[in-house]
């Protein structure tokens, strides 16, 4: 191109020098010319630009190492002008025009290939035989993010999807613009206005896609989802791009249900929770259901070196397997296990030798409970009590408890057995952190750590208010809410499964005073029972309390109107890792513990339901008489508060 740039520079600028183009001078001049350029454009990076991903800074860098280039045989020119003899026909001119030409022919190769990948050219000639295949889609979201989505739907193989137009989410977008060829169509407050009279038009789209974060910014969210499936349009979810064959590739995630939250996803150190996980050994119990098979995909996923599934339910194991990715499936054992048997679950851990326990197993629908006490009471509490000893006889390092936030202030059957598996765990914690004949040894921990995790309701998990208000709507209702005023605490099952894993990773490290035995994961706001399913019908296309009627069936028993995730008398503190904290609870003493499990035990097999519930309720009652002596004694608070 150099050599180019220069006969083309000499005849553009009429130029005769006073040597011949093929002399032995002029070849020494070219070749002398050429292995300069070659060295300074090495040097520069030319040689090293992908061209189907040429930018601005290539361009400029092209320019660089060409006005370099210039100044380099213009200051020889010179050189040789003043020690040897001057060269006729050779100016300044020359030069400029040079450096023109040369910067024009290096970087038209560049850009007109960079245009036929990206331009409208290359989706002619690349695409002509596939027109039909290609979805026409509305990209909702800031102009940014449409120039990116735009220029990567061009140049991914096989193009899947064409970006027709572009609602932006900015109120000052310059509307009937373009970029890179595609329309901004509509921008705020008129979204779904327009949506709609697109959606109902001559013209067709077959998607809309939201950028990344578009739920927490567009007020109009669930409207314009509502408005989409009523058309029969797809609705996804931008979340990224990946590299594929010689293109880009849209990153694209089904918009679920759960984007009714309405508040940015909890970010996951996925470094940490996959350095705490990978090569380790995983026991879940109650694999097989939502949170558990979570657990056990996600533990695959960051690298475990097997993982064993102890659940009751042979169907659940058999969903679960198909569940899991094919390939992973040698690294997954299963068995089909009474969390509550004893001798059964001694098999399986000394057998499996695991490095962490993730305890799941539990019962938890609430109206259930309340008539099942006696199932609730063996799986919730004495269940936890077997998995829990048995990780400590046969040495496992952790065992985390799956606690729930009805455990706070109980008064359900559901929320006083889990209160009381938290106190077993927070018991057998204080426990394992002492030497059997001496003080709690502060900062040294032994045997195995125990902590529970607690948090609030798990969006679309098996028989959650989102599933039954899904089925509900699919029916074409009525949508059952027992009280207009209930809220509960919201968190998608990715969430919160990547923060149980944190909150064991966090604890694995901690020792002494800072040792936490219940961990709280950050829910965000309480969010109205009413909202959640005046928008699950609207983002199913429907019109609530029109098209599907909504009833209030009144507070069934053990239900709160509010549930809340820590108590009066437990201290919440701020940790380092996000959306976590520790809680600085009143523990009570493994004896005490011991007697409370006893005179349960006594009740559950008298099937006395009225001693059992005072047996736990006797749980929270210890704790809260510990938590006054200790508030009437103690000068300053426990510890620094979040």
């Amino acid at each position: 191109m150099v050599l180019v740039a220069l006969a083309l520079s000499l005849v553009l600028s009429r130029s005769n020098l006073s040597f011949e183009a093929f002399s032995y001078v002029g070849l020494m001049t070219w070749a002398s010319i050429v292995v300069l350029s070659h060295l300074l454009f090495r040097y520069c990076g030319l040689y090293n630009t992908v061209w189907r991903f040429a930018s601005t800074p290539d361009f400029f860098n092209i320019l660089k190492s060409c006005a370099i280039l210039t100044v380099v045989l213009y200051i020889n020119s010179l050189a040789f002008r003043f020690f040897f003899k001057p060269v006729t026909g050779l100016n300044e001119r020359q030069f400029i025009v040079f450096f023109l030409v040369s910067f024009t022919i290096i970087s038209a190769p560049r850009l007109f290939y960079r245009f036929l990948r990206d331009g409208a050219s290359w989706g002619i000639m690349k695409r002509a035989a596939d027109k039909g295949l290609t979805r026409q889609a509305l990209f909702v979201g800031s102009l940014g993010e449409a120039d990116l989505i735009i220029r990567f739907t061009r140049t991914a193989e096989p193009g899947d999807y064409s970006i027709a137009g572009i609602m932006a989410i900015e109120n000052d977008a310059p509307l009937r613009t373009r970029i890179q060829g595609v329309p901004v169509v509509a921008i705020r407050p008129r979204l779904t206005e327009f949506l709609e009279d697109y959606a109902g038009g001559t013209k067709s789209v077959d998607m809309l896609i939201f950028g990344n974060g578009a739920a927490r910014e567009i007020e109009e969210y669930s409207e314009l989802v509502r408005v989409a499936r009523h058309n029969g349009i797809a609705v996804l979810q931008f979340s990224g791009f990946s590299e594929l064959g010689q293109g880009g590739k849209l990153v694209l995630a089904a918009v679920e249900m759960e984007t009714i939250l309405r508040r940015p996803a909890v970010p996951s150190d996925i470094e940490r929770i996959g350095t705490f996980v990978h090569g380790k050994r995983v026991l879940v119990t109650g694999g097989a259901g939502s949170i558990g098979r979570t657990l056990v995909k996600r533990s695959l996923e960051l690298g475990a070196e097997a993982v064993l599934v102890a659940d009751l339910s042979e169907f659940g194991i058999f969903q679960l397997s198909q569940y899991i990715d094919e390939k992973e499936h040698h690294r997954l054992k299963a068995r089909i296990i009474d969390v509550a048997d004893r001798r059964q679950m001694t098999r399986a851990v000394s057998e499996f030798k695991p490095d962490i326990i993730f305890h799941a197993a539990a019962l938890k629908h609430v109206p259930l409970l309340e008539e099942n006490w006696d199932s609730a009471i063996q799986t919730n509490v004495f269940g936890t009590l077997v998995c829990a000893e048995v990780a400590a006889r046969c040495g496992v390092p952790q065992f985390v408890l799956v606690s729930s936030d009805k455990a706070v202030d109980p008064t359900s059957v559901l929320g006083m057995t889990k209160r009381a598996a938290e106190q077993i765990v927070s018991a057998l914690h204080e426990t394992h952190a002492t030497p059997p004949n001496g003080p709690r040894a502060v900062g040294h921990h032994t045997g195995t750590k125990f902590i529970a995790v607690r948090f609030g309701n798990v969006f679309g998990s098996n028989g959650s208010v989102a599933t039954i208000f899904q089925a509900q709507i699919e029916a074409g209702g009525p949508v059952t809410i027992t009280d207009r005023r209930m809220t509960r605490y919201f968190m998608t099952v990715a969430e919160a499964v990547d923060l149980v894993i944190m909150s064991a990773a966090d604890a694995a490290l901690r020792q002494g005073r800072d040792d936490y035995a219940v961990y709280m994961l950050d829910m965000g706001k309480p969010v109205p029972i009413l909202e959640v399913a005046e928008t699950m019908i609207r983002m199913a296309g429907k019109s609530p309390h029109t098209d599907i009627p909504i009833r209030f069936t009144g507070i069934r028993p053990g239900e709160k109107l509010h549930e809340t995730l820590h108590g009066d008398n437990e201290e919440v503190v701020e940790l380092s890792s996000s959306k976590i904290f520790g809680l600085r609870t009143d523990v009570i003493e493994w004896p005490r513990v011991k007697a409370a499990l006893t005179a349960l035990e006594t009740a559950v097999k008298n099937q006395d339901k009225a001693s059992a519930l005072a047996a736990l309720a006797g749980f929270h009652e210890a704790e809260k008489s510990l938590g006054d002596a200790y508030r009437q004694t103690s000068p300053k608070p426990i510890g620094q508060a979040g």
